[in-house]
C-alpha cells in the first residue's frame, strides 16, 4: 500500500500552528565560531551546528542553515552539514538548506534531488534557490519537491543592494511584460502553486527580505492571497534591521506566510546564552502573531 506524503505547504502550516514562525539561521561565520570559543574548521562549523539544533528544539520549529559555511571546508564541512541536518530533523525541526543554487536543465535538476531526495545524505525539508535564468528553469525541483513533500523557495525581491538594479528591472516580453522581475517571480510560483493540489501554502515559496520596501519592486501586499500562496522565507530580522513588529506593515497580505529568520542577532548571544534568546524570541513572534489575528 502506498503511503500518502504530506505536502510541505501542510507541514509548514502545522509548525507554524505548533512552534511559531521563527526560523533560527545556522551561519557558523569566523568570527562567531572565535566568539564561541570554536576552531574555524570542519570541526568547529559541525560543533557550532549541533550547539544551534539543541537550542532550537523545543523552542523553536525551523532552522536555516547555510551551506556555504560549510562547504568552505570541503569534503570534511560537508560531513560536518551531513551530521547537522540529520540531527536536526531528527529533532523535529523543519529544515531549509540555505544553498541557493540555480542552473537550468539535468543541472539544476540535480541540485534538486541533493537537497530534496528522501534519504539524500543531504536531505532537507527546502531548500532555497535561484530562478535567474526564469522561472521555468527550475520547473524539475518544482515538480520534485511537490511529489516529496519538499520546499523551495525562490529569490524574487533581496536585501542586498547590488540585485536592486536586476530585480526591479521590467520584463520586455512573454505573459509577464510590463511587471518587474521581482513580481514576475512572484506570479509564476503563484500560479504553480495553484495548479497544484489545495493545501494552506504551496510548495514553492519565496524569498523577500524584510528591509524592503515591497512595493518599490512591483509588489502589491494589498492583493488578494488565496489558497495555494506562496510561502515567505523573510531573511533581515534581528541584526539586519527588521523588527518583527513591522511584520503587517511591510508584508500585508502575505504576512500569514511569512517565516521570521534571524541568525546572528540570535547566534551572537553565544553557546550559554542561544537557548534563552530563541526562546524570548520565539514568544516575542508568538504573542504578536496571535495579537495580529
Amino acid at each position: 500500500m502506498t503511503s500518502v506524503v504530506a505536502a510541505f505547504g501542510d507541514r509548514l502550516a502545522g509548525v507554524f500552528a505548533d512552534r511559531g514562525r521563527l526560523c533560527v539561521g545556522i551561519d557558523p561565520h569566523s568570527h562567531l565560531l572565535e566568539s564561541w570559543g570554536l576552531p574555524v574548521s570542519a570541526s568547529g562549523v559541525r560543533e557550532f551546528g549541533l550547539a544551534v539544533v539543541d537550542a532550537t528544539a523545543g523552542r523553536a520549529g525551523i532552522v536555516k542553515p547555510q551551506v556555504a559555511f560549510f562547504e568552505r571546508f570541503g569534503a570534511a564541512g560537508y560531513a560536518a552539514l551531513e551530521e547537522v541536518l540529520a540531527a536536526a530533523r531528527a529533532a523535529g525541526l523543519l529544515v531549509i538548506a540555505d544553498a541557493k543554487r540555480g542552473d537550468i536543465g539535468t543541472s539544476v535538476a540535480a541540485y534538486g534531488e541533493t537537497w530534496l531526495t528522501p534519504g539524500s545524505p543531504l536531505e532537507a525539508d527546502a531548500m532555497t534557490i535561484a530562478a535567474f535564468q526564469g522561472v521555468g528553469s527550475i520547473e524539475e525541483p518544482m515538480r520534485l519537491a511537490e511529489s516529496a513533500g519538499k520546499g523551495l523557495f525562490v529569490l524574487a525581491a533581496t536585501s542586498n543592494p547590488e540585485a536592486e538594479s536586476i530585480q526591479k528591472a521590467v520584463v520586455q516580453s512573454g505573459p509577464r511584460a510590463g511587471r518587474t522581475v521581482a513580481r514576475a517571480i512572484i506570479e509564476d510560483v503563484t500560479s504553480f502553486n495553484r495548479a497544484q493540489s489545495l493545501h494552506a501554502f504551496g510548495s514553492v515559496g519565496l524569498v523577500l527580505g524584510a528591509t524592503l520596501d515591497l512595493g518599490s519592486f512591483g509588489i502589491d501586499t494589498a492583493a488578494r492571497v488565496e489558497l495555494n500562496a506562496a510561502p515567505v522565507l523573510a531573511p533581515g530580522f534581528g541584526h539586519q534591521g527588521a523588527k518583527v513588529q513591522d511584520l503587517a506593515r511591510v508584508f500585508g497580505s502575505l504576512s500569514d506566510g511569512v517565516i521570521v529568520s534571524e541568525s546572528r542577532g540570535l547566534l551572537q548571544a553565544g553557546p550559554a546564552g542561544l537557548a534563552d534568546a530563541v526562546a524570548k524570541r520565539s514568544d516575542e513572534v508568538r504573542a504578536l502573531e496571535a495579537a495580529r489575528r
